[in-house]
């Protein structure tokens, strides 16, 4: 037989409407509030840190992804000759 955890009660500042929500839809999957702070407690202990990756937009980096994106684009049509061959230069200066 398992020893039971020793619980602890805790408060947190969660907006009015997002906790309202999140209990509704806890609800529909048959869980409570308290539940799914469990389950993402023990998540955070088993990943070492947050479970999901966290990202701040940044237009540089969204510009940066779209440039990379275009110049692999045109790397595969060059390789499918579907566009003139260009000197490496040209290539990047396009870019």
């Amino acid at each position: 037989m398992y020893a039971k955890e020793l619980k602890v009660q805790t408060s947190l500042r969660i907006d009015k409407t997002s906790l309202a929500d999140a209990k509704e839809i806890l609800n529909e999957m048959g869980m409570n509030f308290s539940e799914a702070v469990n389950i993402f407690t023990k998540m955070i202990v088993s990943h070492r840190g947050l479970p999901f990756e966290l990202k701040i937009p940044n237009n540089e980096v969204d510009e940066l992804t779209h440039k990379l994106q275009t110049a692999l684009e045109q790397v595969a049509m060059l390789e499918q000759n579907e566009i003139a061959s260009k000197n490496a230069r040209d290539f990047l200066n396009e870019l």
